[in-house]
């Protein structure tokens, strides 16, 4: 069973259909959409601030989701907020940000604390978005620290929805097949 912990009276909120592996933890003030999925070795740590998960995105192995307090330069610190239909790719780091809806974090991605990712941004594997950046919708964008490379074509964007959609299937078939070994 999943590692999913209350902080400070903080409960995970969790919607409908919601897949968690068994050896992810989730921890506090975090909120999880409908048909989302999150995949082995996923920390989700809502203590400082929240964390909300939007329906039909998957966050994939070994990523780790933070967020920051508030301080006398940020009142309210930087909650994490992930959109829906988001493919966040295995061991990326999001701390404090905002992703849109529809976007794709490549592997191993680092999106640091203020960096708002508007809606249909595709993000390349290993890039660097610096704080306080903005990713403006429609981009693909590499690097690090992360540039503008070019406009997304149709088959990308098309992409960035079919992604979401393979993972509630995916989801789907391990809620009802995967079963520990003893």
């Amino acid at each position: 069973m999943a590692d999913i912990r209350s902080y400070h009276e903080k409960e995970p909120q969790l919607g409908e259909r919601v897949y968690i592996d068994d050896s992810a933890v989730i921890v506090g003030d975090v909120t999880i959409g409908d048909d989302a999925s999150i995949w082995p070795l996923v920390a989700a740590r809502g203590d400082v601030n929240y964390i909300h998960i939007g329906a039909r995105t998957n966050v994939q192995d070994g990523s780790i989701l933070h967020v920051s307090r508030a301080s006398a330069g940020k009142p309210d610190g930087d909650p994490l907020i992930i959109g829906e239909d988001v493919t966040v790719g295995h061991q990326c780091m999001l701390h404090g940000c905002r992703i849109g809806n529809r976007v794709l974090v490549g592997m191993s991605a680092i999106v640091m604390d203020g960096v708002e990712v508007q809606d249909d941004v595709i993000i390349g594997a290993g890039s660097l978005v610096p704080p306080g950046k903005v990713l403006e919708s429609g981009y693909l964008y590499v690097g690090s620290p992360i540039e503008k490379k070019r406009p997304l074509n149709d088959k990308e964007m098309a992409f960035l929805s079919a992604s979401a959609e393979n993972y509630v299937r995916l989801k789907d078939e391990y809620i009802i097949d995967v079963k520990p070994i003893s």
